[in-house]
């Protein structure tokens, strides 16, 4: 199995596949200290073999029997251990008092919070309170749950999320064109010919929004069946480092390149729905659109020779098979979501859509997309709008940007009250800083979270749930973004401390909370029975025999349930993925419409960006950057992952260097429209002239966290120079690349 690289283009039958599971009965290899389950840490669903002696981890190695990620790892699963024996870490409830943090009941936490959120809901109206849910939260499916009831039960427009952060422009995208904001494809990385890869390290992130665990044997295995990678990015990341071409962009213009590679595509007839044709519309639409857009135009904003655009055309679209993947670099930017649709539209036109090799969709045992468009929940844009600057809502939630000047602004609809959940909004969230002094100014706040950290330092209360090995583990999420069809589902491993609580449970008892303060907002008896009985588990189980594999659709003993699943330790491979147009398409006509009027209009907002763009020979482009062993603001604290030379560095172009007289190793002031931070220059030819990179995630240096690493390592945050006013206008996302500085 580790050898194994799938090369079939077709599945076996779902019948025929729950025949031949492997561990389709508890393995009798097991040992009693060994543990298996995916690390969850990162997107990657890396599974891991955890061993332990005494209630005490003593290894953490990769599971060499995982049918998806096949013994890989990455340094970040000793985080697992690093966390759970961190004496940082809180363990019970804590309350900020004028002597500092004291332990408390939790009885007495729920009450209290429960009160004081009903009792400025009555003074200041339902949206005085608002929610924010950090990435953390989709890596626990309980907690994922357990949020959404949460949520409900405040009655609060103010919804935040870091989705608004990173990631908004795909589920805007995929609402437009698929018809469902978690519809997203997914790049058939295993069985492509051409990969092409704009303003994404997914050596680094191991996928990040398509679940890909080792990357770097599946690059190996393109190249071996003579496939190509092209990556486009403003820095030779560690994955253009592997490419067949790297492409240095300007960024904030890969629209410009997709426009151009379409209008290629279009004007040397290279185009192909093929098995597409009867389920798109739209095409003659989108080629007079793109018409204009010719490579010299492109070149002109994006700083690629028309020569190298043009080629690049001509390569994707002639492969054998080709897709098309954007990440961080197109999603964090002015025209996140017009880059989205673009991408996908070039996956369209050249018949790369649904079929092997392409963007396909998943079809995961759980599936979370089936179940949420039956219960009418396909997504939503612009059905309300923030009190200050008029932003749109995306999804029932509000950008992110937005929060702190809906805390700031005086006036009817004020927030007062915040309650944030496994998220550090102040390292994560644009103008950091702006958010900072916020939260300050809150009459309440409470965080769900596990650690005394830039965010949370400034709750009345932290409610500690348990951690990864404490509780079960199934990957709700990131099954639907995975490129191969796989399950696995872990009991907890070690036992939590006395007196803890599941990050569920304590969503449950705030609810339970709030409705005796406020008995009008209790639920009907039939409701509360049914969510004491639904337990996250159980929903799992249902989810799983309800599912296109279980048993509730296959024949009798063959389909899958919880507990077959569970007794599958190392996952179960459901196959590759597979063509499922038009079935799988939400849209009311079951058609894909190619260019939706609300793209088109977008147009003539990046005409209008390049009539206004004026150049300013000291400013610099500000990009981020991923480092293998962090995950945004986890694992800092961990001294084996910010020990060695300083990676907080700003990475500068020779060139740039050199006309501001700046040296190797030298301090430098780097500072934007919102502030100013300090940071060691690495002088590096891996960065594009004009542009300059920081890491995401650092920032420790803030008064009150309780982070003793961290605070011995605390470097810059790179969000205390991106700015709230920098967003992409259309869907509200933050646009964090592409921030104009200046470094002295």
């Amino acid at each position: 199995q580790r050898a194994h690289t799938p090369t079939t283009t077709t599945a076996p039958t779902a019948t025929r596949h729950i025949e031949a599971w492997p561990h389709s009965e508890p393995s009798r290899r097991r040992l009693p200290n060994m543990h298996y389950r995916n690390c969850h840490l990162c997107e990657a669903m890396c599974g891991v073999v955890v061993e332990t002696r005494d209630g005490h981890i003593t290894s953490i190695k990769g599971d060499e029997q995982d049918p998806f990620s096949r013994g890989h790892i990455c340094p970040k699963a000793l985080g697992l251990k690093d966390v759970h024996e961190d004496p940082n870490r809180l363990r019970h409830p804590v309350k900020r008092t004028a002597d500092g943090w004291v332990e408390v009941s939790w009885r007495e936490a729920f009450r209290d919070i429960a009160a004081r959120l009903v009792a400025l809901q009555r003074e200041h109206g339902k949206n005085a309170v608002a929610t924010y849910f950090g990435n953390p939260q989709v890596h626990s499916y309980s907690a994922l749950l357990g949020g959404a009831t949460l949520a409900r039960s405040l009655r609060s427009i103010h919804r935040y999320s870091a989705t608004s952060v990173d990631q908004l422009p795909h589920h805007f995208a995929s609402l437009q064109l698929f018809g469902h904001q978690l519809l997203l494809p997914i790049p058939d990385v295993d069985r492509t010919q051409f990969l092409l890869v704009i303003g994404g390290n997914p050596l680094v992130s191991n996928g990040s929004l398509m679940t890909a665990p080792d990357l770097a044997r599946r690059l190996k295995d393109l190249r071996k069946r003579h496939g190509q990678l092209v990556v486009v990015d403003p820095r030779r990341t560690e994955t253009a480092d592997v490419a067949d071409q790297h492409l240095f962009i300007k960024p904030g213009t890969d629209a410009w390149l997709l426009l151009a590679l379409l209008q290629v595509i279009f004007d040397e007839k290279l185009n192909t729905l093929d098995h597409l044709s009867s389920v798109t519309t739209g095409l003659d639409e989108l080629k007079a659109l793109v018409a204009p857009f010719t490579p010299e135009v492109a070149a002109k904003h994006t700083q690629i020779d028309t020569h190298q655009i043009r080629e690049l055309a001509r390569r994707f679209a002639r492969a054998e098979s080709a897709v098309c993947y954007g990440r961080m670099g197109v999603s964090t930017q002015e025209f996140g979501a017009l880059c989205q649709w673009l991408i996908q539209a070039l996956n369209i036109v050249t018949g790369n859509l649904d079929r092997p090799g392409g963007a396909m969709f998943t079809r995961p045992a759980f599936d979370a997309l089936g179940l949420s468009s039956a219960m009418g929940q396909r997504g939503s844009f612009d059905r309300r709008r923030t009190r200050v600057r008029a932003l749109p809502e995306f999804g029932g939630e509000f950008p992110v940007a937005a929060l702190a000047e809906e805390i700031l602004t005086p006036g009817d609809g004020q927030i007062k009250a915040l309650v944030t959940a496994a998220g550090n909004p102040v390292l994560s969230t644009p103008n950091g800083r702006q958010l900072d002094r916020a939260l300050a100014q809150l009459d309440f706040m409470v965080s769900i979270d596990i650690y005394i950290n830039e965010t949370t330092r400034h709750a009345h209360y932290i409610l500690p749930p348990t951690f990864g090995l404490e509780r079960d583990h199934y990957d709700l999420i990131f099954h639907a973004l995975a490129i191969r069809n796989t399950t696995k589902y872990a009991d907890a491993l070690l036992k939590p401390s006395p007196n803890s609580m599941h990050d569920w449970q304590i969503f449950d008892q705030l609810v339970e909370h709030i409705e005796a303060a406020d008995p009008s907002r209790k639920r009907p008896w039939l409701e509360r029975l049914r969510a004491k009985w639904l337990t996250p588990k159980r929903s799992i189980a249902l989810g799983l025999r309800f599912g296109p594999y279980g048993a509730r659709w296959n024949p009798i003993g063959k389909g899958l349930t919880l507990a077959k699943v569970a007794a599958a330790p190392h996952g179960i491979d459901l196959g590759p993925l597979k063509p499922c147009l038009p079935n799988r398409l939400f849209t009311r006509d079951k058609m894909i419409t190619l260019v939706p009027p609300i793209f088109r209009k977008d147009l003539e907002r990046l005409h209008q960006s390049a009539t206004d763009a004026s150049v300013n020979a000291s400013t610099l482009s500000l990009i981020g950057r991923r480092d293998l062993r962090t995950n945004n603001s986890w694992l800092h604290n961990s001294r084996r992952f910010v020990k060695g030379p300083n990676r907080c560095t700003l990475l500068m172009n020779p060139i740039d260097a050199s006309a501001r007289h700046l040296e190797n190793g030298a301090m430098v002031t780097v500072t934007s429209r919102v502030g100013s931070v300090h940071a060691e220059l690495k002088i590096t030819d891996e960065i594009a002239p004009g542009v300059v990179s920081l890491p995401h995630g650092w920032g420790h240096d803030r008064e009150g966290i309780k982070l003793d690493v961290a605070r011995a390592h605390p470097g810059v945050s790179v969000n205390d120079l991106t700015d709230e006013q920098h967003l992409d206008s259309l869907c509200g996302n933050a646009a964090l690349n592409g921030v104009p500085v200046t470094v002295s």
